[in-house]
């Protein structure tokens, strides 16, 4: 069995609870080193201990540690899992409804653009990309010197982005980016079709959070006609309003069933009067929601580090409660002799499956975001597609896709050309790359307008944007 150092960087960040739970859920895995680096030293001692009661929990040996030099930590890794992203979302400074990404959000408002989520594209999302390059671009600096041969698996947003970013201008050999919208688009068409999403056989075509099946089988059989008369026949539920209309026009199903991230590739939100005039519902339930309400409810919202570390100890304190219903399809025996194990759909989001396959070589479809590389051959080569690979022990090979069809091209090659000029910016601290990234935006707004709000946002994120001068 395998035993490998796998460094999490961001490593105290709340979405890697799960991942730390599926990477233990791997017997295979089991005698490895899990390394917690983060700027957040408390947060940090507190996910090592929710760390070493998972392995306790299942009778394992990892060795779990807390290291504060990047260096050190990194040092002869054989995985690097990156959680760091501009959007936050771990230490509450950033999706916090007063931290530096909502305000991103309520400047774009100011100037017409009303971004919901904007970890993905429009001005919020390019913003949380000047602010987490710099960022990456350490790490893999330091990378290429302490561990050249590692794994880098990135799990933030904006997820092409940043990918595309490391394998631009880094030297690491391998840079995989993972993501659930595929899986959930799966589940969503199965459960319209009434049958196991496992069982489906499905081709989509986009990049990360932008995309559309264009093949649909079950046993041999295509399923496409049928899905297309169900869907004109379903009432689609209030949050899916624009996504089952613009499947309909197009004649392609999109696979993220969710509105709340499809809108944002279009003009439709810098085309509304205000935060109440959006143009379909969008779930209350979405990670931007609080952000909405300071739209239409001036008040202030002070970061609290006292309740942020309570609500992140209570959060652990759940995440270990479900933990043993959530092993997935293996069986454990924890200290206490009792056994316990669940089966799980394999339509899932697995940093631990991809850890594990690629450790032993093992032969293995997964979704992922890597660089096209003819897998979509009437797409640029360099762009990050999300598309299905075969692992070995080098990382993920993209499996042929298929051509994109003429209306799927032309909408995904002016986002592939804003993600390339929204890295180049990044990277190299240019402002006209920036405007000319903003133009380039389907939400674009008037070149002086454009201009001001770009001088805002930049403002807001000072501290962060070393290689701007601001």
């Amino acid at each position: 069995m395998p035993s490998k150092k796998i460094v999490c960087c961001g490593g105290a960040s709340m979405n890697f609870a799960g991942m730390y739970s599926d990477i233990i859920s791997k017997k295979i895995l089991n005698g490895s080193e899990i390394v917690i680096y983060d700027i957040d030293r408390e947060r940090a001692e507190l996910m090592a201990k929710y760390v070493q009661k998972l392995v306790e929990i299942v009778g394992g040996n990892f060795r779990v540690r807390v290291i504060n030099n990047l260096i050190e930590a990194i040092d002869d890794a054989d995985f690097v899992i990156g959680d760091i992203g501009g959007v936050g979302g771990g230490g509450g400074g950033f999706y916090h409804p007063g931290g530096i990404h909502s305000k991103d959000l309520l400047i774009c408002a100011k100037y017409g653009i009303y971004q919901i989520i904007g970890d993905t594209c429009g001005p919020a999302a390019m913003m949380a990309a000047f602010r987490t390059i710099p960022i990456y671009l350490n790490i893999w600096n330091k990378m290429e010197k302490k561990c050249p041969n590692a794994i880098f698996i990135n799990h933030a947003n904006p997820m092409a982005i940043l990918c595309r970013a490391g394998h631009k201008y880094s030297s690491i050999k391998s840079i995989i980016g993972i993501c659930h919208g595929v899986q959930s688009g799966i589940r969503y068409i199965a459960e319209i079709l009434n049958l196991p999403p496992e069982e489906l056989e499905t081709i989509w075509i986009g990049t990360n959070h932008y995309y559309w099946f264009t093949k649909i089988y079950y046993k041999r059989k295509d399923k496409y006609p049928e899905l297309k008369k169900k869907m004109a026949q379903k009432q689609p539920p209030k949050n899916y309003t624009l996504h089952a209309k613009l499947s309909k026009i197009f004649g392609y199903q999109i696979v993220y069933p969710d509105d709340s991230h499809i809108i944002e590739f279009y003009p439709f939100l810098a085309q509304i009067k205000d935060i109440n005039h959006l143009p379909y519902y969008l779930s209350e339930s979405h990670h931007g929601n609080e952000v909405l309400k300071i739209y239409t409810k001036k008040r202030n919202f002070p970061i609290n580090r006292g309740k942020i570390v309570a609500d992140f100890k209570k959060f652990l304190d759940n995440s270990i409660k479900n933990f043993i219903e959530k092993l997935g399809n293996s069986t454990y025996q924890n200290k206490n002799g009792a056994t316990a194990s669940k089966k799980r759909n394999p339509l899932f989001e697995s940093i631990g499956a991809l850890v594990e396959s690629i450790a032993t070589g093992e032969r293995k479809v997964c979704i992922v975001n890597i660089p096209n590389r003819s897998s979509v051959p009437n797409l640029p080569d360099t762009a990050i597609l999300e598309v299905e690979g075969v692992t070995d022990f080098s990382g993920v090979r993209g499996l042929y896709m298929g051509e994109a069809p003429l209306i799927l091209k032309g909408q995904l090659e002016k986002i592939i050309a804003w993600q390339e000029l929204v890295v180049d910016a990044a990277v190299k601290g240019d402002r006209n790359i920036a405007l000319q990234a903003l133009m380039v935006d389907p939400v674009a707004i008037l070149p002086d307008k454009s201009e001001k709000m770009f001088n805002e946002l930049l403002t807001n994120s000072k501290s962060f944007l070393p290689q701007f001068k601001i």
